[in-house]
């Protein structure tokens, strides 16, 4: 194939050093003098894709979603092939970033995704895509949660993060491309996706409170009342666990907060509860914990409220302190 006159080439012995290099130092975090090096791979093999490309997702790590988008535009121009190429999916992920809906929907369906509406659809790109973990703050004290994906590059949060992660339950992040990990839950596999930035904010804040629950029926009906309410609680006693970088990253079970399990490379300690426990007390040997570490999202108006609901209607086998706004 031919573009401009030019055949497709190979790329010379100097692209290729200069390329791996420039990658070598965006692994070391050095993006101003990778940038150098990948202009410098584009000028050396101007009509090769994968120069524009590798500066797309050079400014894809610097958050600069403009030029993403120039550079994204001039790798798929000079493809050779009409669906499936990363370049497509990398500029999708930029479009979402930038909202720029009409390149959204031609990414993803030259990538070869089937979206609803056809070519007149107008606005965000909404799919069915179920549910998945993604990790969010990678780059820091990262957590996998787990959210509804409304688009191939989006992931609204439905767990309710710890305050470490800076998230809320509610928000939007976008997410990468490429899995980096598993979770498996119910027999079924699910890749975990890195969260690039937070794309839309939640405006419910995030409250911690110990409870007393004589039972798992008294946990589990205050996780009810306040989802139908709207909002979430959630058992971090049951359902947080503390791992080494290398267990996060890999393909890890989910703790359903009832089975009795141990992870050998957990990091927190068994003996202290909630988020600090790798061992789960579910109905086995292990007994349950009255006391429970529980994060509710929902208005600060609605919190006591709702807590007062849930104890009054077992005041002997409920109650709860400590009541404290984290995130």
């Amino acid at each position: 194939m031919k573009i401009f006159h030019r055949a497709r080439h190979r790329p010379s012995a100097t692209w290729r050093q200069t390329t791996d290099r420039a990658f070598t130092l965006i692994g070391d975090g050095r993006y101003e003098d990778a940038g150098a090096l990948l202009v410098m791979a584009a000028d050396l093999e101007p009509w090769l894709s994968d120069s524009w490309f590798n500066l797309a997702l050079l400014h894809k790590f610097r958050r600069d979603w403009e030029q993403a988008r120039v550079a994204g535009l001039r790798a798929v121009a000079l493809l050779d092939r009409d669906q499936g190429a990363p370049d497509w999916w990398n500029l999708g992920i930029t479009a979402t970033a930038l909202q720029d809906w009409p390149l959204a929907r031609r990414a993803w369906q030259a990538y070869g995704l089937k979206l609803p509406g056809g070519p007149a659809a107008e606005g965000p790109v909404r799919l069915d895509l179920g549910t998945t973990p993604v990790r969010l703050s990678p780059e820091g004290e990262s957590e996998v949660v787990w959210g509804r994906r409304l688009d191939p590059a989006r992931v609204e949060v439905l767990s309710i993060p710890l305050p470490s992660s800076g998230r809320r339950w509610g928000e939007v992040v976008l997410h990468d491309g490429a899995p980096h990990g598993e979770r498996v839950a119910g027999g079924a596999a699910f890749p975990v996706f890195d969260e690039i930035e937070l794309w839309a904010p939640s405006p419910v804040p995030t409250y911690v409170v110990l409870l007393q629950a004589a039972t798992e029926a008294d946990r589990d009906a205050l996780e009810r009342l306040v989802a139908e309410a709207g909002y979430a609680a959630e058992d971090w006693t049951s359902s947080v666990r503390l791992l080494c970088r290398a267990c996060s990253e890999s393909r890890m079970a989910t703790d359903d907060g009832y089975t009795e399990h141990h992870d050998p490379h957990d990091d927190g300690d068994a003996a202290h509860p909630g988020h600090l426990s790798h061992l789960s007390h579910g109905s086995g040997a292990g007994g349950w914990l009255t006391e429970r570490e529980c994060g509710i999202a929902a208005p600060a108006g609605l919190v006591r409220l709702l807590l007062d609901r849930w104890v009054a209607a077992s005041p002997t086998t409920r109650a709860y302190r400590d009541v404290e706004e984290v995130c």
